[in-house]
């Protein structure tokens, strides 16, 4: 489980900077999609070890999690009204 974590977490800026490389609208935010999915992969991995008594509830990083997606998705709102 926390080698998905990592590589979960490690995907999410990697997606944003190539779908931002390949200078191309509908790429990146092909790319932001992705990048949003893989976020939701963590968010998941965290509740799922969490819930295991892995590590302990932390509101901090549950909330950066949800920022997170707040600000992926507005970027993606306003790169299709372009």
């Amino acid at each position: 489980l926390t080698n998905q974590m990592r590589r979960a977490s490690v995907r999410v800026p990697s997606n944003i900077a190539e779908g931002y490389g390949r200078q191309s609208r509908a790429d990146y935010v092909k790319h932001l999609r992705i990048s949003r999915a893989s976020l939701a992969e963590l968010s998941t991995q965290m509740e799922l070890a969490t819930s295991l008594n892995m590590i302990s509830k932390d509101q901090q990083v549950e909330g950066l999690l949800a920022e997170t997606d707040r600000v992926l998705q507005g970027l993606i709102r306003s790169l299709e009204l372009k």
